[in-house]
């Protein structure tokens, strides 16, 4: 494969050229309800090649690798054309020429495992739900595995092959009483074991019990409160809210955000510490190199309040006259790569739980989540459920609870940060620019927050 890549590479009439070739075995399977509703096990292959001239891109994807020289020639052409318009200078950072061949560090691996078997298992967890109470009307649980070998080349040299793993599973419960509906589940996922998946019984009935418990919680009263978001909340807070405004490319492209995300500036107490990494073995998204052949590494975004960095691409880095950070990922072979975060992380603390509490007349204390969107520096995430807390302790159970705010009023509100931690390998993935979903993960402990509007009952 070396040699045929280079060899096409030859052909190249740009200022930058690159040849991406991907090879994936994927296993997929869903229940819903009592039904095996799709299994799947496929192969795919693809490539494709990336061309810069005079500040345009040219990209042309392929499934066969003849005639891969013209390949090569069409995507110069394609970028000739493009810069001709464009008539800018080409942007890439320099980064180190590498020469290696990775083989994935996986512990168990999920072709190792037999389709049966990986059948049989998530057929006794749906079972495990429809059979837990009569509450519980329906299931959705959803498997899936891929096995990507990657050979990178590029005209500065680079060559890489590397394997990349990626496993996930998500299992919901659905319960219904009259006109309520509520689901609770378990959403795991790694890029280096399938025992990741195994032994999820227990907390399988936990959030069965607790779908069954929502069925009667009443509605969080709206208002504003502090807030004590548990580690999943305030990973998918940092991801959503302020990761995304941390992707260097659209930094480039949007000048309020540029006028906004400016090094330097204080975005909250000297307790408050973002980083990005790729670093983190066995997360989902982490590997030793990102899609443009450049090593990953830990990215620090916030540093004791302070804006200190952002993720790049070569392109963005060039731009911006900083240092590429190994953040440009593609979701596949018919993709370019963009940047896209990695493990997106807030630091620990050195306050505990208990201690997040006390002095708290009356908070939310919000668990888990469901997603959300976000709109500029505006986000609306919604808890999978919550515990109001009064006088200090946790009292009770509440369903939908919804937070509403400003990312940076709510990080210069943060005044605890937790001394525990949890890294959340859920089975959903990353959105941006038409490519989803994209294997990602987020770290945080326990964060508290002041003045957080909650939506709710009146």
């Amino acid at each position: 494969m070396k040699e045929l890549v280079f060899r096409a590479l030859e052909a190249a009439n740009a200022d930058y050229c690159e040849i991406r070739i991907e090879e994936t075995h994927q296993t997929s399977l869903v229940y819903r309800g009592r039904n095996l509703d799709d299994i799947a096990q496929s192969l795919n292959f693809g490539g494709n090649v990336r061309a810069q001239k005079d500040g345009g891109w040219g990209f042309v994807s392929f499934n066969s690798l003849a005639d891969l020289e013209q390949k090569v020639r069409l995507a110069c052409e394609q970028a000739a054309a493009i810069g001709a318009v464009k008539n800018e200078k080409s942007h890439m950072a320099d980064v180190a020429t590498v020469v290696q061949e990775i083989a994935a560090e996986v512990q168990t691996h999920p072709r190792d495992i037999p389709l049966e078997e990986k059948v049989d298992i998530f057929a006794r967890y749906n079972e495990i739900i429809l059979g837990y109470h009569p509450s519980i009307t329906s299931s959705l649980v959803r498997y899936f595995d891929r096995s990507t070998q990657i050979f990178f080349a590029n005209t500065d040299g680079t060559y890489i092959s590397q394997e990349k793993v990626d496993i996930g599973c998500g299992m919901r419960a659905i319960a219904t009483r009259g006109s309520i509906t509520v689901q609770e589940g378990v959403s795991t996922g790694s890029s280096n074991d399938f025992a990741c998946v195994l032994g999820k019984e227990d907390e399988l009935r936990k959030a069965c019990q607790l779908a069954v418990d929502l069925l009667a919680a009443p509605t969080v009263k709206g208002g504003e409160y502090t807030v004590i978001l548990d580690p999943r909340m305030a990973g998918l807070f940092v991801h959503e809210a302020f990761g995304h405004l941390s992707e260097a490319d659209s930094i480039t492209e949007n000048e309020e955000i540029r006028q906004i995300m400016t090094l330097g500036k204080r975005f909250g107490g000297e307790i408050l510490n973002i980083y990005d990494t790729g670093l983190a073995r066995g997360n989902r998204g982490s590997s030793l190199y990102d899609d443009e052949g450049v090593p990953t590494e830990r990215t620090d975004l916030i540093k004791e309040g302070v804006l200190v960095g952002r993720l790049h691409s070569r392109e963005s880095a060039a731009k911006m006259g900083e240092k590429p950070t190994g953040s440009a990922r593609a979701l596949d072979y018919s993709f370019p790569p963009i940047v896209r975060m990695r493990t997106t992380c807030i630091g620990r603390g050195n306050s505990s739980f208990a201690e997040m509490l006390q002095g708290i007349e009356l908070g939310v204390y919000a668990v888990g989540g469901y997603g959300g969107e976000t709109n500029g520096e505006m986000f609306t995430f919604t808890a999978s459920h919550g515990y109001m807390i009064r006088q200090g302790k946790l009292a009770e159970l509440v369903k939908d609870v919804t937070l509403t705010g400003n990312v940076f009023t709510t990080l210069a509100n943060i005044d605890m940060v937790g001394d525990d931690y949890l890294f959340d390998n859920n089975a959903g993935g990353c959105g941006k620019g038409s490519q989803s979903p994209l294997a990602t993960s987020e770290g945080s402990p326990h964060v508290r927050v002041q003045k957080v509007v909650i939506g709710g009952a009146n």
